[in-house]
Protein backbone atom coordinates (compact mmCIF):
# COMPACT_ATOMS: atom_id res chain seq x y z
CA UNK A 1 0.00 0.00 0.00
CA UNK A 2 1.01 3.39 -1.25
CA UNK A 3 0.71 5.96 1.43
CA UNK A 4 2.21 9.59 1.59
CA UNK A 5 2.23 12.32 5.11
CA UNK A 6 1.25 15.80 3.86
CA UNK A 7 0.57 19.01 5.74
CA UNK A 8 -3.22 19.92 6.02
CA UNK A 9 -5.06 22.88 4.58
CA UNK A 10 -8.35 24.97 5.21
CA UNK A 11 -10.15 22.14 2.80
CA UNK A 12 -9.03 18.80 5.29
CA UNK A 13 -10.87 20.45 8.21
CA UNK A 14 -14.09 17.56 7.84
CA UNK A 15 -11.26 14.93 7.48
CA UNK A 16 -9.24 15.76 10.46
CA UNK A 17 -12.49 16.36 12.57
CA UNK A 18 -13.87 12.69 11.12
CA UNK A 19 -10.60 10.81 12.15
CA UNK A 20 -9.88 12.55 15.25
CA UNK A 21 -13.36 11.62 16.67
CA UNK A 22 -12.89 8.25 15.21
CA UNK A 23 -9.75 8.34 17.72
CA UNK A 24 -12.38 9.33 19.91
CA UNK A 25 -14.31 6.10 19.61
CA UNK A 26 -11.45 3.97 19.45
CA UNK A 27 -10.43 5.02 22.92
CA UNK A 28 -13.40 4.52 24.23
CA UNK A 29 -14.51 8.41 25.32
CA UNK A 30 -16.36 9.44 22.14
CA UNK A 31 -18.16 11.62 24.93
CA UNK A 32 -15.19 13.87 25.59
CA UNK A 33 -15.01 14.61 21.57
CA UNK A 34 -16.67 18.10 21.70
CA UNK A 35 -14.17 19.65 19.15
CA UNK A 36 -15.68 21.64 15.92
CA UNK A 37 -13.84 22.08 12.68
CA UNK A 38 -14.42 25.88 13.42
CA UNK A 39 -11.86 25.40 16.65
CA UNK A 40 -9.77 23.53 14.53
CA UNK A 41 -9.57 25.97 11.77
CA UNK A 42 -8.43 28.39 14.83
CA UNK A 43 -6.01 26.16 16.38
CA UNK A 44 -4.09 24.74 12.88
CA UNK A 45 -4.95 27.79 10.60
CA UNK A 46 -5.61 30.86 13.01
CA UNK A 47 -3.53 33.84 12.89
CA UNK A 48 -1.65 32.23 16.28
CA UNK A 49 -1.67 28.35 15.39
CA UNK A 50 -1.42 26.29 18.84
CA UNK A 51 -1.05 23.24 17.04
CA UNK A 52 -0.17 21.44 13.28
CA UNK A 53 -2.35 18.66 12.02
CA UNK A 54 -0.80 16.24 9.08
CA UNK A 55 -2.85 13.87 6.90
CA UNK A 56 -1.64 10.45 5.54
CA UNK A 57 -3.66 9.61 1.94
CA UNK A 58 -3.53 6.30 0.09
CA UNK A 59 -5.52 6.85 -3.39
CA UNK A 60 -6.07 10.75 -2.48
CA UNK A 61 -8.11 9.65 0.28
CA UNK A 62 -7.32 10.62 4.19
CA UNK A 63 -6.69 7.61 6.36
CA UNK A 64 -4.19 8.92 9.30
CA UNK A 65 -3.77 11.82 11.47
CA UNK A 66 -0.89 13.51 13.39
CA UNK A 67 -1.18 16.46 15.42
CA UNK A 68 1.62 18.02 16.66
CA UNK A 69 1.91 20.93 19.35
CA UNK A 70 5.20 22.06 21.19
CA UNK A 71 6.02 21.90 24.72
CA UNK A 72 8.18 23.64 27.42
CA UNK A 73 9.78 21.94 30.31
CA UNK A 74 11.10 24.32 33.17
CA UNK A 75 13.37 21.61 34.53
CA UNK A 76 15.18 21.56 30.88
CA UNK A 77 14.98 25.29 29.69
CA UNK A 78 14.09 23.58 26.26
CA UNK A 79 11.33 23.00 23.94
CA UNK A 80 10.27 19.79 22.71
CA UNK A 81 7.26 18.10 20.02
CA UNK A 82 4.05 16.88 21.90
CA UNK A 83 1.87 14.24 19.53
CA UNK A 84 -1.23 14.97 20.49
CA UNK A 85 -3.21 12.39 18.75
CA UNK A 86 -1.94 9.92 16.19
CA UNK A 87 -4.50 7.87 14.20
CA UNK A 88 -4.60 5.66 11.41
CA UNK A 89 -7.71 3.83 10.53
CA UNK A 90 -8.20 0.53 11.44
CA UNK A 91 -7.99 -0.91 7.69
CA UNK A 92 -4.84 0.89 7.16
CA UNK A 93 -2.94 -0.37 9.93
CA UNK A 94 0.49 -2.64 10.53
CA UNK A 95 1.32 -0.38 6.93
CA UNK A 96 3.79 1.11 8.61
CA UNK A 97 1.79 4.79 8.34
CA UNK A 98 1.95 5.70 12.10
CA UNK A 99 5.67 4.79 12.01
CA UNK A 100 6.02 6.81 8.97
CA UNK A 101 4.63 10.19 10.83
CA UNK A 102 6.63 9.22 14.03
CA UNK A 103 9.89 9.71 11.77
CA UNK A 104 8.60 13.07 9.98
CA UNK A 105 8.46 14.65 13.79
CA UNK A 106 10.93 12.99 14.95
CA UNK A 107 12.81 14.28 11.60
CA UNK A 108 11.55 17.79 12.86
CA UNK A 109 12.61 17.48 16.47
CA UNK A 110 16.43 16.89 15.44
CA UNK A 111 16.45 19.84 12.00
CA UNK A 112 15.18 22.30 15.01
CA UNK A 113 17.65 20.77 17.85
CA UNK A 114 14.62 19.95 20.11
CA UNK A 115 15.74 17.50 22.61
CA UNK A 116 12.39 15.22 22.94
CA UNK A 117 9.04 13.95 21.44
CA UNK A 118 7.03 12.90 23.92
CA UNK A 119 3.04 11.32 23.80
CA UNK A 120 0.43 9.55 25.57
CA UNK A 121 -1.12 6.30 25.42
CA UNK A 122 -3.50 4.37 26.89
CA UNK A 123 -2.67 1.77 29.63
CA UNK A 124 -4.33 -1.01 28.03
CA UNK A 125 -3.52 0.10 23.75
CA UNK A 126 -0.60 -2.66 24.13
CA UNK A 127 -0.46 -2.76 20.14
CA UNK A 128 0.42 0.34 20.25
CA UNK A 129 2.37 0.12 23.47
CA UNK A 130 4.30 -2.87 21.72
CA UNK A 131 4.94 -0.17 18.58
CA UNK A 132 5.89 2.45 20.75
CA UNK A 133 8.62 0.57 22.80
CA UNK A 134 10.09 -0.76 19.12
CA UNK A 135 10.87 2.50 18.20
CA UNK A 136 12.99 3.08 21.09
CA UNK A 137 10.48 4.99 23.24
CA UNK A 138 9.84 4.64 26.92
CA UNK A 139 7.24 5.20 29.38
CA UNK A 140 7.83 8.03 31.95
CA UNK A 141 7.27 5.97 35.16
CA UNK A 142 6.72 7.44 38.27
CA UNK A 143 4.82 10.04 36.27
CA UNK A 144 0.88 10.18 35.70
CA UNK A 145 -1.36 12.75 33.86
CA UNK A 146 -3.27 14.82 35.93
CA UNK A 147 -6.62 17.26 34.44
CA UNK A 148 -8.45 19.69 36.33
CA UNK A 149 -11.58 20.42 34.37
CA UNK A 150 -15.46 21.32 34.41
CA UNK A 151 -17.44 21.89 38.22
CA UNK A 152 -13.91 20.67 39.53
CA UNK A 153 -12.13 23.94 37.52
CA UNK A 154 -14.71 26.44 38.19
CA UNK A 155 -14.66 25.21 42.01
CA UNK A 156 -11.00 25.99 41.96
CA UNK A 157 -11.22 29.16 40.04
CA UNK A 158 -13.50 30.41 42.41
CA UNK A 159 -11.58 29.81 45.63
CA UNK A 160 -12.82 26.16 46.42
Amino acid sequence: MSFRWRPTTPADLPEIHRLVQALAEYERIPHHFVATEAQYETAFLGPAPVAEAMLAEVEGRAVAVCIVTRIFSSFAGRVGLWIDDIFVEPAHRRAGIAKAAFRLVAQRAVAEGLPWVEWNVLDWNEPAIAAYRSMGAVPRDGWTDMRLSGDALRRLAAGG
